[in-house]
């Protein structure tokens, strides 16, 4: 058994350092002179300054923070609501209901991103029709419609609200229905009952939803290739087409402040869980 533990402690081992072994060169080489190559040339933060100062590059920050805001906020409506409404009411096609909200999850992500690139174009098509006709307000008459904000914000609630949703739901799974009956028992309206009771019991998977939602939107970058404009292009497919040209040590620097910004998300989801443990049935 020593060699066993031993043999599969090693292979962990070797596993971890395949996966987390490139993230911390990343780091690493942000900080280096060295315009190209791997050869270290002393420390600098002058790629940081030249990613500040990229305004292509902080202009893709931007749509990539608004996009996984309003993407994480419609999320958090749906995945809160739908969890709810899965829990406290039974009807016969609960199952099937369960099983289409885990398909975006389950579902490659390029063939959710041709699918969502092929309805968008249907209906902009069709508005862009009825666009022309003599029916149409004055003010939808001069609008331009086509790939944007919308249709990556619409895209990216489709495949973040099932994380929101998932969490909520494991967060219900333990709640004693006697909470909500002893507070509407005591003169709480159901929906005062559900904002002043529930709502603060669920709120640690809230907030891990939301942060995983606001995660997974601001690093996707297969389902935003097929569905962005060109006035709203995500950072991730800004970074994707540098990188196609050569490598861009400016790139390793908006690389690393993702980095560190996902662990410290993880890191803030790790530490509601732990403040706010899962209940058990009696």
């Amino acid at each position: 058994m020593p060699f066993v533990n031993l043999l599969f402690g090693g292979w962990s081992a070797l596993v971890m350092l395949f996966l987390y072994a490139p993230i911390v060169l990343l780091i690493v080489y942000s900080f280096n002179k060295a315009d190209y190559g791997v050869s270290w040339q002393g420390f600098t933060l002058d790629w940081y300054r030249k990613m500040l100062a990229d305004e292509v590059l902080m202009s893709a920050l931007k749509n990539s923070v608004i996009i996984a805001l309003i993407s994480t906020a419609f999320s958090l409506v749906l995945g809160v609501s739908g969890a709810w409404l899965l829990y406290r009411y039974k009807f016969p096609a609960l199952r099937w209901l369960n099983t289409l909200i885990f398909i975006p999850m389950a579902v490659p992500e390029i063939l959710m991103g041709v699918s969502m690139l092929v309805l968008f174009r249907i209906v902009i098509t069709w508005l862009n029709g009825w666009q022309e006709a003599a029916g149409a307000p004055a003010w939808f008459a001069n609008l331009e419609i086509g790939t944007g904000y919308i249709t990556v914000i619409l895209a990216h609630i489709t495949f973040c609200f099932p994380f929101v949703l998932i969490a909520v739901q494991a967060r219900l799974s333990g709640v004693d229905p006697a909470l909500e009956e002893a507070a509407m028992d005591l003169g709480a309206p159901p929906l005062a009952a559900f904002f002043k009771v529930m709502v603060p019991y669920m709120m640690p998977a809230i907030v891990s939803g939301a942060l995983m939602a606001f995660a997974l939107s601001l690093d996707e970058i297969v389902i935003s290739m097929f569905v962005y404009g060109p006035d709203a292009q995500p950072l991730p497919v800004v970074m994707y087409g540098r990188a196609k040209k050569g490598l861009d040590p400016s790139l390793n620097a908006v690389s690393a402040i993702f980095i560190v910004a996902t662990i410290v998300l993880v890191l803030i989801s790790e530490t509601i869980k732990r403040r706010h443990p899962q209940p058990t049935k009696n």
